[in-house]
């Protein structure tokens, strides 16, 4: 028997994931966008690892969705796929806007702690303690801290719009993998559903807020000339605004617009005649 889900039945599992994210604990919220942080920080040091080592990026970017697939299978907190889901359980009255933000504040917390505890962890290891430079993953690490803030900055407004777009275009994908993981109720289809939006983002080299959490601070640990302000002024929170669109509008709005449907109102039956 196929384990095919259907769109319509897609987005009334999105309506309901959402409904239910809005209402968790704040502790469960932030546990589990803690770890979500913590596997997408593994998954970028393997994926820069693996392209350092065969000289092809593509490669790290095969092993990347790894652990956006960990993410799917223990039901963790992503911030860019919350932006594609939780919406819906608004728009179809399920929970106040309120409670979508609420959501998307814990979580982004949860996932910038997670990923800067991996950071600090991962430079104790790549460095000894502080006693080496790190080697060629270092420098890699190093390049795109400056890769995605102050190459942006030296293009001014044009830089701005560039980062934005590329977070849009980011999340149109990585919303998406959260939504085709539903189209199976199997694991390894829920795998092999995520993983294709993934690996088209991330071969592309688009912006995602969660992993920059953990790749620029983590260049900057690592003695990139990039400062905080560039960090958050000309990465993380244009980012951030740009995943929000590319979830919201391009992923989550238009399916929603496309495939649901309010059920129907019950019938009372008609009084007999007498």
């Amino acid at each position: 028997m196929t384990d095919y889900v259907k769109p319509s039945q897609i987005i009334e599992s999105m309506v309901e994931s959402g409904a239910v994210k809005a209402t968790l604990p704040a502790k469960d919220v932030l546990i589990r966008a803690m770890l979500a942080g913590a596997y997408l920080a593994f998954v970028t040091t393997l994926a820069f690892l693996v392209a350092a080592q065969t000289g092809q990026f593509i490669f790290g970017a095969l092993l990347f969705p790894a652990g956006f697939a960990l993410i799917i299978l223990l039901g963790m907190e992503l911030l860019t796929g919350n932006f594609g889901v939780v919406p819906l359980a608004v728009f179809a009255g399920r929970i106040s806007s309120t409670a979508m933000l609420r959501n998307w504040v814990l979580v982004f917390i949860g996932n910038l702690v997670g990923s800067l505890i991996y950071a600090g962890l991962f430079w104790i290891a790549i460095t000894d303690c502080g006693h080496t430079a790190g080697g060629p993953l270092a420098d890699k690490l190093r390049a795109l801290a400056v890769t995605k803030t102050t190459a942006y900055e030296a293009f001014g407004a044009g830089g701005m719009v560039t980062v934005f777009v590329k977070a849009i275009l980011c999340n149109w994908m990585v919303s998406l993998g959260s939504v085709v993981a539903l189209a199976s109720t199997s694991t390894i289809g829920k795998i092999v559903g995520s993983w294709l939006p993934i690996l088209i983002f991330v071969a592309q080299g688009y912006e995602h807020s969660v992993v920059n959490m953990f790749a620029i601070p983590t260049g900057m640990m690592l003695g990139a000339p990039v400062g905080f302000s560039d960090w958050w002024l000309w990465n993380e929170i244009p980012v951030t605004l740009g995943n929000l669109v590319g979830g919201l509008v391009f992923t989550g709005g238009a399916l929603y617009a496309t495939y649901y449907r309010k059920p129907a109102a019950a019938q009372i039956p008609a009084s007999p005649q007498i």
